[in-house]
C-alpha cells in the first residue's frame, strides 16, 4: 500500500516504511498513518515480515504531524465549536497506534535519516530501535509552538527512556538536540554517516530479521516483564521462558552449528 506521501517495501523479512513528503517536509499525514497502521498489522500477521523499518527520504525524517490534515480543523462540530469527544477519539487511534509498536513481538526500528521532530520523537519512543544520521536531530516543539504537550508519548515514554532530566529539557525547554547527544542520553543507539546512513539501516533491520523469530519475540516478552515488573518476577519469567525456548527447533539447530564450530576450532594430534 503506498501513496504519494509514504513508499513500503517488503524484502527478505524486512518491511520497510519511506516518508516521501519531502515538499512538506514528512509532515505527517492521516495518509501516512493509514500506510503505517497497515504495516503494523501485515508485520503481526505474517510470518514472512520479521522487522518493521520506518525512514525517510528528503531533507526531514519528518516535522511532526501536519496540523493542517490532523489539527483542529478535525475536531470542529458543524457549527465550528471544538469537539473533545472528536479530540479524544482521534487521539486515542494515535495512543493505540504507539501502543501497538510497543507490544510487538517483532522488531520496530526508527530510522531518522534527518530532523525528528514532534510526533517523530514519539513514534521513536514507541520503537525498539532508534537509528540516525550525523546530520539528523531531535525536538519537541509543542509547548512553544502550539501552547500543548507532546502528549503522545514525547513525556510519558520519553521520560521512561531517558529520565525526567532530558525529558524535561526537550519537551518542557523546547530544546533541539544533535544526533550526537541523543545517543548520549540514550535515545539514539547508534549514529552513522549521512552517506552510509540507508545502507547501514537496511542491514541492521536485515541482520535483526535473520534472528531466530520465536526466541526474538520471548527476548521482547522477557524485557518487557523487566521493565513493568518486580525483579523477582522478571527473573521467574526468564526461566520460564528458556524452559520453552530449549525444546525449540530453533535452539537445537543453532547448538548443533555451535558444536560443528567447536569441533573445527579445537586442536589435533
Amino acid at each position: 500500500m503506498d501513496t504519494p506521501h509514504a513508499r513500503r517495501t517488503d524484502a527478505d523479512g524486512v518491511l520497510t516504511i519511506t516518508l516521501t513528503r519531502d515538499d512538506k517536509l514528512n509532515a505527517v499525514s492521516p495518509q501516512m498513518l493509514e500506510v503505517l497502521f497497515q504495516a503494523v498489522d501485515d508485520l503481526g500477521e505474517r510470518e514472512d515480515l520479521q522487522v518493521l523499518l520506518v525512514t525517510g527520504e528528503g531533507r526531514y525524517f519528518t516535522a511532526g504531524i501536519d496540523m493542517a490534515t490532523m489539527g483542529g480543523a478535525s475536531t470542529t462540530g458543524s457549527r465550528g465549536e471544538f469537539k473533545g469527544t472528536l479530540f479524544r477519539r482521534r487521539y486515542r487511534r494515535l495512543h493505540d497506534f504507539f501502543d501497538r509498536l510497543e507490544a510487538s513481538e517483532k522488531p520496530i526500528v526508527l530510522a531518522a535519516q534527518g530532523p525528528c521532530l514532534g510526533l517523530g520523537v514519539e513514534m521513536g519512543a514507541s520503537c525498539d530501535f532508534r537509528l540516525a544520521s550525523d546530520t539528523a536531530c531531535f525536538g519537541l516543539p509543542e509547548v512553544a509552538n502550539l501552547a500543548m504537550i507532546p502528549g503522545s508519548g514525547g513525556i510519558s515514554r520519553l521520560a521512561r527512556l531517558v529520565g525526567p532530566h532530558w525529558t524535561s529539557w526537550l519537551a518542557i525547554a523546547g530544546e533541539a538536540i544533535t544526533a550526537q547527544d541523543a545517543r548520549m542520553m540514550g535515545f539514539v543507539h547508534a549514529v552513522y554517516p549521512v552517506a552510509e546512513f540507508a545502507r547501514r539501516a537496511q542491514a541492521f533491520a536485515a541482520k535483526l530479521a535473520a534472528l531466530p523469530p520465536e526466541t526474538l519475540g520471548v527476548a521482547k516478552l522477557s524485557l518487557r516483564a523487566a521493565a513493568y515488573t518486580d525483579r523477582a518476577s522478571a527473573r521467574d519469567f526468564d526461566r520460564l521462558a528458556n524452559t520453552l525456548l530449549v525444546t525449540s527447533r530453533e535452539h537445537a539447530e543453532r547448538m548443533r552449528v555451535f558444536a560443528e564450530r567447536a569441533a573445527k576450532r579445537k586442536p589435533t594430534g
